[in-house]
C-alpha cells in the first residue's frame, strides 16, 4: 500500500466547505486509477476479466463493479480501472501479466483525476444546471458511466443507486478546485 501521507489531495482545502452543502459532497482522494486498453474480443480479454473479478463490460456508457473494483467503459477498446488507494502497482502488475505478449496496455493515471461523490435527493437537480446528460433513473440506471461536460468541465459520471442519488464525478485534478466552486454556487437554491 502507498504511503500517501505526505500527499494531498486537490480537495482537502476544500473538505469543510463542501461539507456544508445541502447534497453530500466527498472527495474521495488517491483512487487507483487504470487505464486499460484491449481487443474486447480476443482471448486476452478473458484473463483480463479473472484479474479483475468479472468480465470487461462492452455496452457503452456502462460500468461494471466486482467487489472493490469498479471497471467503467470508455471506448471499444478502453476502460478505466478504478479500486482503492494504494493497489496501483500490484493491480497494473497483474493487468500487464494477463495481457502478457498480446497488444494491450495497462497505464496508471491515478494522479490524473480525482473522484468526487454525490449523494442526496437534490443531486440530479444540481448536476442538471451544468451537464446536459438526462441522470433521471429511467435513462440513466445503476452503472451507467457517461463521458460529458459538467460546468464546461470534462468529467465521467458514474450513477451508483437505482434512484439515481448517488454518483461519483471523475474530475482532472487540475480542473477540481474550479468544479468545487462551481458546485458551491448550484447548489445556492438548493434547500
Amino acid at each position: 500500500m502507498a504511503d500517501t501521507s505526505a500527499r494531498r489531495s486537490p480537495l482537502a482545502h476544500r473538505a469543510t466547505e463542501l461539507a456544508g452543502l445541502p447534497i453530500g459532497v466527498r472527495e474521495l482522494p488517491f483512487l487507483t486509477q487504470l487505464n486499460l486498453r484491449l481487443d474486447a474480443d480476443a482471448p486476452v480479454a478473458l484473463e483480463v476479466g479473472k484479474v479483475l473479478g468479472g468480465p470487461l463490460p462492452t455496452v457503452p456508457c456502462t460500468a461494471s463493479r466486482f467487489g472493490e473494483v469498479e471497471v467503467l467503459w470508455l471506448g471499444p477498446d478502453e476502460w478505466l480501472v478504478l479500486a482503492p488507494a494504494g493497489g496501483e502497482k500490484s493491480l497494473a502488475a497483474a493487468l500487464r501479466e494477463a495481457i502478457g505478449p498480446s497488444d494491450g496496455a495497462v497505464t496508471d493515471v491515478s494522479a490524473q483525476r480525482t473522484a468526487v461523490e454525490l449523494t442526496g435527493a437534490r443531486v440530479r437537480e444540481v448536476l442538471a444546471r451544468g451537464c446536459s446528460i438526462d441522470l433521471h433513473p429511467k435513462i440513466s440506471s445503476v452503472g451507467t458511466c457517461v463521458q460529458t461536460l459538467l460546468a464546461q468541465t470534462g468529467v465521467v459520471i458514474v450513477v451508483h443507486d437505482e434512484t439515481a442519488s448517488d454518483f461519483v464525478v471523475l474530475v482532472r485534478a487540475s480542473f477540481a478546485d474550479y468544479l468545487a466552486s462551481w458546485l458551491v454556487d448550484a447548489c445556492v437554491e438548493v434547500t
